[in-house]
């Protein structure tokens, strides 16, 4: 059906009940067919199904396929150069220039592209702590990602919506692509941020993740300079208020581990660190759901079968409408976006007090890195600059079958808008100041690399976390790593004591040797390239190879 036809639409008679006094013409929208705004869930999926962007799967969650795009497409995000900003941003492969003419011409065109059309608003906040919460804004072509809007950020009640006014907002027009020649884009894909303007733009990509993650850098980018650290983890809480940070890329686990059944889940990607504590920047969870098992994760796979979930890229039975979780024909990066009230044991606040423990979580597809590891403060600082970990299949556009270990500077490389040291200086400081106890996780292979060893189980992972959590690995024998320096634990309740040393695992100790000094000299080359502005005490903290040295 062509939502365009004379047909009403299933929430048009309700477009603008709930509109902001700040109307779309602040941001330059005019001659609009029809703007919907702050539809809730049940509107949105039928605006969803009516316009053919989703179908509705057995037990109700929505089912919607991206296209093109099935990850990030972070080579083609650019960074408006404006003297304003400029000298807080760090420059380079993340943070590409872009210039004001060209946002400009480019702003006009979308906006031009966008009369007569119907687009969907959604007014939230970034951020659970009143104090340092963002008013934002997202305008999307699509009904589904207004719903996608809704459910992973904070949101407003409705008596507040009329005199919402956005500090940051963001539009959302997949149908318009950019032109590489008039636009110097690097695809008709663009994700453009303008921080003067505090406006972003992005066309060319269905894929929801960009709307999430551009706001993610837009935190990034305003919260240091309020004194708050911005910080790529998940976080819960134990009933005693122990709070714990899980760092991580995607696929190392973060969303997985935090949702421990006997610990309350502050949120599963993204937060801030205040002097009030740690707090949430969503409502809601983005979660990989290719092979999820009940077993497993049992509150995960349970979100996919709820109304109020998105999916997508999941395949699905067009007759039954039953899912295939295991089925990665679209993608290795089937995702899904739920509520965080969705987990049973989720702290309703989403703020809780100071860590008492930090995880670093790495994905080693080399298989030589120990499962768990303590860290000193320096060396916590050097591996959260280094972010050392391996891509798993489908997380950014061109990744292959095979994982690539790459490092990915406080573990979220693409969204840092400042230089990392001066995320990791305010991380150093927090972690001294309330004592935090600082770990480094493997959650990749072991008994050999990638297609040779197996995944590190996750009841041994999380036997391991649950043994750091409690302090039950306070008081175990450890030994000193004599490449990394690192504290590693002899031995672990109810764990098989040989994984704890990876050599034990390989069948050939040389190999083993040969792959472990390998990756340390990755550390090493990876740092000079980001050494620049970083102390002394913090370059020295990492590996140290000697010549003939075993491990």
């Amino acid at each position: 059906m062509n939502p365009y036809s004379d047909t009403p639409s299933p929430a048009q008679a309700q477009a603008g009940k709930l509109a902001s006094v700040f109307g779309l013409q602040n941001h330059g929208l005019s001659n609009l067919r029809c703007a919907y705004w702050n539809l809730s869930t049940g509107p949105l999926y039928e605006e969803a199904v009516f316009r053919g962007e989703a179908q509705v799967a057995h037990l109700g969650p929505m089912v919607v396929n991206t296209g093109k795009h099935t990850a990030r497409s972070a080579g083609d995000k650019f960074v408006v150069r404006d003297p304003s900003t400029e000298d807080h941003i760090w420059w380079g492969e993340y943070n590409r220039p872009y210039s004001q003419e060209r946002f400009d011409a480019l702003r006009m065109r979308l906006q031009a592209f966008l009369q007569g059309r119907d687009v969907f608003v959604q007014d939230c906040y970034g951020g659970a702590d009143p104090e340092h919460n963002l008013p934002i804004r997202i305008i999307t072509e699509k009904a589904w990602h207004s719903l996608f809007a809704r459910t992973m950020f904070q949101k407003i009640r409705n008596t507040e919506l009329q005199h919402h006014v956005p500090e940051f907002t963001i539009i959302s027009a997949p149908s318009f692509h950019g032109s590489p020649i008039i636009d110097g884009t690097r695809s008709e894909t663009f994700i453009i941020l303008n921080f003067a303007e505090r406006l972003a733009v992005i066309g060319g990509s269905n894929y929801a993740g960009e709307i999430k993650k551009s706001i993610f850098t837009v935190l990034n980018f305003l919260l240091p300079l309020q004194g708050v650290l911005p910080m790529h983890c998940s976080a819960n809480v134990g009933d005693d208020g122990d709070v714990a940070l899980f760092f991580g890329l995607s696929g190392t686990g973060k969303t997985t581990l935090s949702a421990d059944p006997s610990r309350h889940l502050i949120g599963d990607d993204e937060h801030g660190w205040s002097d009030n504590g740690i707090f949430n920047f969503e409502d809601g969870c983005y979660a990989k759901v290719i092979r999820l098992s009940p077993e497993a994760e049992p509150q995960i796979y349970a979100c996919t079968r709820r109304f109020g979930t998105i999916l997508e890229n999941v395949v699905m039975d067009p007759i039954s409408r039953r899912l295939d979780l295991n089925d990665d024909t679209l993608t290795e990066n089937t995702r899904g976006a739920y509520p965080l009230e969705y987990i049973d044991n989720h702290l309703p606040g989403k703020m809780a007090g100071h860590p008492r423990n930090v995880i670093f979580l790495t994905c080693d597809a080399s298989g030589v890195m120990p499962p768990i590891s303590r860290l000193t403060p320096d060396q916590a600082i050097y591996h959260f600059i280094s972010g050392y970990t391996s891509k798993i299949a489908g997380t950014e556009i061109g990744m292959g079958v095979e994982p690539v270990s790459t490092f990915s500077a406080c573990f979220g490389g693409p969204f840092m808008v400042h230089h990392p040291y001066r995320y990791a200086e305010m991380l150093r400081s927090r972690v001294l100041q309330h004592g935090a106890t600082c770990w480094l996780v493997n959650t990749g292979w072991t008994g050999g690399s990638f297609g040779i060893g197996k995944r590190i189980s996750i009841q041994h992972t999380r036997g391991l976390l649950n043994a750091a959590l409690t302090g039950k690995l306070r008081d175990v024998p450890y030994r000193k790593d004599p490449v990394f320096g690192f504290e590693v634990p002899e031995r672990c309740h109810g764990i098989p004591s040989e994984i704890l040393n990876p050599v034990n695992t390989w069948g050939d100790r040389d190999e083993y040797a040969h792959k472990y000094r390998a990756l340390a000299q990755r550390f090493i080359e990876n740092f000079k390239l980001i050494k620049d502005g970083c102390p002394d005490d913090i370059v020295v903290s990492g590996p140290h190879i000697a010549e003939g040295q075993g491990v």
